[in-house]
């Protein structure tokens, strides 16, 4: 009865201690950010949506690549027939009559569709890529997903402020042509070259190179004509400060029907010559006024490789003025105000970066492109899986021989559970992309973490029998001290990784930072008080 109330006694403690209590509030909060499904989802999700293709035309929205896996758009039937997996999507989609509607519904609503005929030797399509319904938060990169990773490299010497535009430019087309699971980010090697990471999920080598072929045209027409073109040579300035562009203080926000629009404004600067064909094209335009305000007949359409991206309205003060500064304004909407000024500084941020980057400001080549195939990346998964399992027995087999007392073996295995499960929290929530890199660095972590954690129970232990009268608080002081140390030399160490590494070299720095940073600043401190509680008698 005495040792019953004993153990009730030191689990009390344990419950009870802030350190422990950290940590189940990350772990809490890690899983609702994770949101696993116990049951699965049956369903195709939809990966892109090409703009202007027949699921566009249909109302079926391209996902934003900050949607989450399970906030994606879920089909669930096709044509009468139930779509449990994409590989069902698929099968059902080569049986679609031709020039025929159909209707297809997801988890968000029901559409109709007109099925086009295809090509000479190609299959049906209806614009729309899609994969088999995620059952949790986490992002699979290449290594898991499939896909394609190209690095780019500049044929001339350029610095990292002009890296940096070009791979904005190319984030943005990428996302006109419909595709949202892409990454798309400035990298840098050991010798100071700087290169541009691209990551398609679920595309092959051939459509990147065509994506990558076909970038470059920018243009503003009205009607037919073209008014300008996008760089230098058209636009000789874009406003990007405060004082010439934001939130436009005339239109401000306003309270809609389903929550607020913003709207935003910027200025630019035309050249001469664009002036010019602005004047000749709006000439002979007609006024028309819109709740108060006067408008030229036609707009002004902004296209991206021929895909519309835009549509701008013309103020009649510019009919027929060869003026040089002009006003770009656009909007934007939100469920509240603050989310709305927040859309609408991304748009007008988008907008300028497409009119500054309309040609690509340097030459890129191709400095290596690696593809995998959707199963090589699942039986990646399995095996890591399996391989995942057989560490944790080893490392519990070892912690088991060394120590022989469950008291110490079961906090420590679920302590670096807990670690692992606050790295893939972070993944989730950050929306970084679990592949290889992430995978070896959960497993540094791992290492690290079991080094750590022996060292913590070795010094509680150390100095004679655990019945002992043994100055506890200076012992775990003492170890948390070495477990510090061995932390800032590890981080200064992934810091120059993540600031130099390109590619798979930075995924693997940003995960072993972050779990050797949850490790060492919640879980093994948590562990610390634990052995306390349980090894002091």
């Amino acid at each position: 009865m005495v040792c019953g109330e004993e153990k009730m006694s030191k689990l009390k403690k344990i419950f009870t201690n802030w350190r422990v209590i950290l940590l189940l509030i990350f772990l809490i909060f890690a899983v609702v950010t994770i949101q696993p499904q116990v049951t699965g989802n049956d369903g195709a999700a939809i990966r892109s949506v090409v703009q202007n293709s027949t699921a566009s035309q249909a109302g079926i929205a391209n996902p934003s690549p900050r949607t989450t896996p399970l906030q994606k758009e879920m089909i669930t039937s096709l044509n009468g027939e139930t779509v449990t997996s994409a590989q069902d999507y698929y099968t059902i989609l080569q049986k679609l009559p031709t020039n025929k509607t159909v209707k297809l519904e997801t988890n968000k609503g029901a559409y109709t569709l007109l099925v086009p005929s295809p090509a000479k030797n190609e299959s049906i399509d209806l614009g729309m890529k899609v994969y088999d319904a995620p059952t949790t938060n986490l992002r699979k990169g290449l290594d898991l997903e499939g896909g394609t990773r190209v690095l780019l490299k500049s044929s001339e010497k350029v610095d990292k402020e002009t890296i940096e535009l070009t791979a904005s430019s190319l984030r943005e087309r990428l996302n006109v042509y419909g595709l949202s699971d892409i990454v798309v980010k400035p990298a840098a090697d050991l010798a100071g070259n700087n290169f541009i990471l691209v990551e398609i999920a679920g595309a092959t080598e051939e459509e990147v190179k065509e994506l990558l072929a076909k970038q470059g045209k920018f243009e503003a027409k009205i009607g037919n004509d073209t008014v300008f073109f996008g760089g230098k040579k058209d636009i000789t300035y874009v406003c990007r400060t405060a004082d010439c562009s934001g939130i436009d203080s005339r239109r401000g926000c306003s309270k809609v029907s389903d929550g607020y629009a913003c709207g935003f404004i910027f200025g630019i600067t035309l050249s001469p010559e664009a002036a010019q064909r602005q004047a000749d094209l709006t000439k002979s335009l007609t006024v028309s006024t819109e709740n108060g305000q006067s408008y030229l007949s036609q707009d002004i359409t902004l296209y991206l490789d021929d895909q519309e991206v835009d549509r701008l309205r013309i103020g009649a003060e510019l009919k027929g003025r060869a003026s040089t500064d002009i006003q770009i304004s656009g909007g934007g909407n939100g469920r509240t105000e603050n989310e709305a000024i927040s859309n609408t500084l991304q748009n007008m941020d988008r907008l300028r970066t497409i009119i500054i980057t309309g040609s690509l400001p340097i030459k890129l080549e191709v400095a290596k492109m690696d593809t995998i195939s959707p199963t090589l990346g699942k039986e990646f998964l399995n095996n890591i899986f399996f391989v995942g399992f057989l560490a944790m027995v080893a490392v519990g087999a070892v912690v088991a021989i060394r120590y022989r007392k469950l008291k110490i073996i079961v906090p420590m295995i679920l302590t670096l559970c807990s670690e692992v499960m606050l790295i893939l929290g972070f993944a989730a929530l950050a929306g970084t992309n679990l592949d290889l890199a992430a995978i070896a660095g959960i497993i540094i972590v791992i290492g690290t973490g079991v080094d750590h954690l022996i060292i913590i129970t070795d010094e509680a232990l150390r100095g004679g029998s655990m019945a002992e009268a043994i100055d506890w608080k200076k012992k775990i002081k003492n170890a948390m001290f070495i477990i510090f140390g061995t932390y800032l030399v590890n981080l200064s160490g992934m810091i120059v990784l993540f600031s130099v590494g390109a590619g798979l070299l930075k995924g693997f720095a940003v995960t072993t930072i972050v779990g050797a940073s949850f490790g060492v600043l919640i879980a093994r401190p948590a562990y610390a008080a634990v052995a306390e509680i349980l090894l002091k008698e």
